[in-house]
Order: structure tokens, then sequence, then C-alpha cells
């Protein structure tokens, strides 16, 4: 059992959360005076045998509980939760400058203690990004001032309790997701998933484990957000689980169990097949969930592969998923049913894939760039960018925007031939975090800071 452990917090006052049997439950950890001062960080789950019995699975007591809280309200201009409002890596506009350099276009800069590779929040005037000091041992929420790079505020969530992740990875690579009222951050430590709620001040309004994960490479799985839930994943070489969390209380609503094998991708929300749908990829198959309960819609069982990394992207009338290890492909499903309509052998692992209207646009882990016709997988195009990809494209308009690991964005038309814009690089280099489009602004998380790229006046 992990022994209680102090974690210091920014800003004024102390928050002192009650018994560690209430954080497993996921009951609120009650409110806090302020938040700096010193919370003990409490956990009952350990790496050793406990994470090899089976989770429990929780249904949900009734499907209205998702919809007991008011509907968000997301602006056009903000970018709140991994691949965007829209939930599909389309910013809506206007664009941003095609080109920019450390002299050219850059509206300012701001450092990021840490490391990370998970993409920027933003909401309002303010952007979260999630960071972790592997000296120290801590990972943290950040928050900036969008219209100055000023740091508002640092809130760490963990201290002590880092697990195993690849070289490749890094200690906070899922991306933050926000309400208009909380800050999500899912991260692993000390042998669990944990998710914590941050108001937009900076202090902890509650802490749960949804559940336990024995580490191979680490985490990178963003939350997401339906209705009154928050919804994680924890896919691990331990018993697997989907989880859905109360967004006020952080009390899990429903947990699904899965099976004992890694995967990394992140579980995404789609309006397709004529409803709402959690759509997964991973253990060589894909399957559909109802959001508001955690049971299951359709499957696929026949791929894309046992491990996947990347999130899942959907159309009108199709879902596609990629996977890459230890098989390769690319599959075209329909929503309705999970019958396969087409597959495609090629591998497509960590960047996610991007359906733009009867297309949809890859690039791959090797720096080879495609287009296939969305309906019935036919080949369009093919370019080797150059490089390595761990990073996901984003469409802005007729444009695509994606970064190579170096660092270098590759900005070309989303057309039926290939057309390259511009190559740009910082000096700073590191582009495993996917570019933020919102508001007619590009914002760039790199090794070591945050860009805000726009025309200079």
């Amino acid at each position: 059992m992990r022994s209680s452990s102090s974690v210091a917090a920014a800003g004024g006052g102390a928050y002192d959360p009650p018994a560690a049997a209430q954080v497993v439950l996921g009951r609120r950890l009650g409110s806090a005076a302020g938040h700096t001062g010193a919370w003990l960080l409490l956990s009952l789950i350990t790496i050793g045998g406990c994470n090899r019995r089976p989770v429990e699975t929780i249904a949900a007591a009734d499907a209205s509980v998702a919809s007991e809280l008011p509907p968000i309200e997301v602006s056009a201009d903000d970018w709140p939760w991994w691949r965007g409002p829209e939930r599909n890596n389309h910013a809506p506009g206007p664009l941003p400058p095609l080109s920019w350099s450390e002299s050219e276009n850059v509206l300012w800069k701001a450092e990021v203690p840490g490391r990370g590779h998970a993409t920027p929040s933003i909401w309002g005037d303010r952007i979260f990004i999630a960071t972790a000091d592997e000296k120290q041992e801590t990972q943290s929420l950040l928050c900036y001032d969008r219209a100055s790079g000023n740091m508002r505020w640092s809130t760490p969530v963990h201290q002590g309790g880092f697990m195993h992740a690849h070289s490749k990875n890094s200690q906070a690579s899922a991306t933050p997701a926000c309400d208009g009222e909380r800050v999500f951050t899912s991260f692993i430590n000390n042998g669990g998933v944990w998710v914590t709620a941050v108001d937009l001040d900076g202090k902890v309004i509650w802490q749960t484990n949804a559940g336990p994960f024995a580490s191979q490479h680490g985490y990178g799985s963003a939350p997401a957000i339906y209705q009154s839930l928050v919804i994680v994943s924890g896919d691990n070489q331990g018993p697997g689980f989907v989880a859905a969390l109360h967004r006020e209380t952080g009390e899990i609503v429903w947990r699904t169990a899965r099976e004992n094998d890694p995967s990394y991708g992140t579980p995404i929300l789609a309006h397709t097949g004529g409803r709402e749908q959690l759509l997964l990829s991973g253990q060589n198959r894909v399957e559909s969930l109802d959001p508001a309960t955690g049971k299951e819609l359709w499957n696929f069982a026949d791929g894309p592969a046992d491990v996947t990394a990347n999130t899942m992207a959907w159309n009108d009338s199709l879902v596609f998923a990629g996977g890459g290890f230890p098989q390769s492909g690319i599959l075209a499903i329909r929503p309705g049913d999970g019958e396969i309509v087409w597959r495609s052998r090629e591998k497509l692992y960590v960047p996610s894939p991007l359906a733009a209207g009867d297309r949809l646009f890859v690039v791959q882990d090797n720096g080879v760039a495609r287009c296939f016709n969305a309906a019935t997988g036919e080949e369009i195009w093919k370019r080797r960018l150059g490089g390595d990809f761990s990073a996901s494209p984003v469409l802005c308009e007729d444009y695509i925007f994606v970064p190579d690991e170096k660092g270098v964005m590759h900005v070309f038309k989303a057309a039926d031939q290939y057309e390259e814009i511009a190559r740009n690089e910082l000096a700073d280099g590191g582009g495993f975090a996917s570019p933020v489009i919102c508001g007619g602004r590009l914002y760039i998380r790199t090794s070591q800071y945050l860009y805000r790229i726009g025309e200079n006046r």
C-alpha cells in the first residue's frame, strides 16, 4: 500500500482530502480553502499482484446520470480537449500564418518547465499544459495567459510514484480536457490511472484512481468529456478497463473491463451511424461503446493490430482505425454494425488518421504521407515527407499542419494532388505534441517552449 506523501501546490491555503478509501471509490475529495501548502496524495493500488486481478465492472445505475449537468458550450475560438472542439482535429478557422520562424510571426514564446508530449488545451484566456519533472518526479498542470504567454499558475498533481515509460514517451503525454469550469488530467502513477479535476485558478477539486495500471511503455491516453462524464482508458498489460467519472464529483459512474493487453490510443467521441459513440481501437479489435453507460454497441474483432497508439477518425458513414504492432493496417468500418468496408496493410501506429470530406489523410510514423478515397480505400497519392512522426495532422481550411519529431512543421494542401506549402523550423526543435489551431493562431509545444504563432502587425 502506498504511504501518504506531501505535494506542494501553487497559490494560498491548504487542501486536505478525506480517507483513502473515498479516493479509490471516486467520492468527492471536499472543498479547499486554497491551494498552497501541502495536500495528501493517497492510493490503495500497488503495482504488485493486486493489479493482476480482474477489474471490477461497474454498471451505470441510470443512463440519465450522463446528462445531469448543463451542456458545455464550446467556442470556435477554443481548443478545449484532444483533437479540438469537434474532436476530429479540424480547426474551424480563420487560417493562421502558413510560414514562420524565430524572427517571423512569433507573437510570444514561453518556457515550459519539465518534459511532456501533451498537446495544449485552450479555454477563453487560459492555456493548459501537462508536464513532468522527471528528476523531482512531479506531474503538474500549468496554466498560461493566452494573450501574453505569462504563466498564471502551476499545480503539482502527483509527486513520486513514477512508472516505467518508453524513452520516446514522457510522464505527461495525455492532453488535458476542460469543461469551462474544471480541467481534467489523466496520469499513470503508483500503479493506477489517476484522474484529477482542477479549477480554472489551479485548485485541486477531486482526484480519483480510475483503475489499476501495469506499465509496459507508459501512458498517453487523453480524457474525453461526454455530457456529465469524463472518460478515460486503461488498456495495459494487466487487466484493462474504460471508466467514466462524474465531472463534478469524481465518482465512477461506469467502468467496463477489457483484456490484459497493452495499447495506447485515446477513446474518442463521435456522432456517426446516427448516434453518439465512444470509439476505441487496440487489442486487435475496434469497439464502440455507449458513452452514457459503457455498454458495447458493436465490435470488429480482426484488427487493425494488437497495439495502437493513435485515435480513430470518422465521417458520416465510416470510422477509421490504424494500427502498428505486431500487425499493420488501416481499417474502414461501418459504424452501425461493425462491418468492414476496406482494409489497407499500411502501418499507422502513433499519428492519428485525419478524415476530411471524402478523403482520408494519414502521415505514417516513417514520414510517408498518404491520401485515400475514404469510401473505397483507393490510394490517391503518396509522398515521403522525410523524418519520423509521432504528432497527428491538423486541418484548417484546405491546409494540413503536422510536425516531425525534430520539430519541422510540414504544411501541405488537403487536395487530390500533393502540394507542399511550407516547412517551418523553430530553434528549439521537438515535435511530439500535436499542433493546436484556434482563433486564427497556431500554438506549438516544442521540447522546452510554447509558441503562439500569428501575423506580426
